[in-house]
């Protein structure tokens, strides 16, 4: 993210309670800096988690206005924390608001996308966004719209105008949200200290998600790896 251009929210009057759900420390401390100094944005950061269990806990607790929520968290994912805080996304009989959740993500593949949006998130972004345009997304995800990175919202729509539900893939479901991404990577030609530096993991952590790969899918190497997800059209 870069830069947040101007208070989008503080110069209307108006804040914006948030949680920020990510398992990498230096990223909620990077979006905290550069959205969460509420007489500048408006936004007023009132939590933070980086697995599902805290992420659960926190939002219960602070029933925020927007959760800021990563796809790929330890513990289930974010499809997981969206599942346990469904009730939390409707209005409180005791008059609180609804929660409302807006995905921001590294991932920009599509069953990251739809997974996160049929368990009831309002939106999808990169991590590639502005400071700027976080800001302004976090209050429309606020006041009840939809909001996209342009491509992704394309997914989306192929997805919910699709008159079939699409046929379980009961392989690609023995895999954790983590694991799929890393197969991707190996999928798309990517080392293992590439793979490491764009997920912010390390190397070990790499080699034992490509073994478990493996081992749940029967595959042998990366070359079967790789024809695998070029079947299924995940690379």
């Amino acid at each position: 993210m870069t830069g947040t251009e101007e208070a989008v929210g503080a110069g209307q009057g108006r804040t914006a309670r948030v949680v920020l759900v990510d398992d990498h420390r230096m990223f909620r401390t990077g979006v905290r800096a550069e959205i969460g100094e509420t007489a500048r944005t408006g936004i007023d950061v009132v939590g933070e988690a980086d697995d599902v269990e805290q992420a659960v806990q926190v939002v219960t607790a602070t029933r925020p206005d927007v959760v800021l929520l990563d796809v790929h968290l330890p513990g289930g994912g974010g499809v997981e924390v969206l599942r346990r805080c469904a009730p939390l996304m409707t209005e409180g009989a005791d008059g609180a608001g609804a929660v409302r959740f807006l995905a921001l993500s590294v991932s920009d593949a599509a069953e990251d996308v739809i997974g996160v949006i049929r368990g009831g998130a309002r939106g999808y972004v990169t991590k590639t966004i502005t400071g700027a345009d976080l800001v302004a997304a976090v209050f429309r995800v606020s006041d009840g719209d939809a909001v996209f990175s342009p491509r992704l919202a394309g997914f989306v729509l192929d997805a919910f105008a699709a008159t079939d539900t699409p046929p379980v893939d009961e392989d690609l479901d023995r895999l954790t949200q983590r694991e799929r991404e890393v197969l991707r990577l190996i999928a798309r030609g990517y080392a293992y200290k590439e793979i490491a530096k764009q997920l912010f993991i390390s190397v070990k952590t790499v080699e034992s998600h490509v073994s478990a790969v493996l081992r749940k899918l029967q595959l042998s190497n990366r070359h079967e790896l790789t024809r695998w997800a070029t079947a299924r059209r995940l690379v």
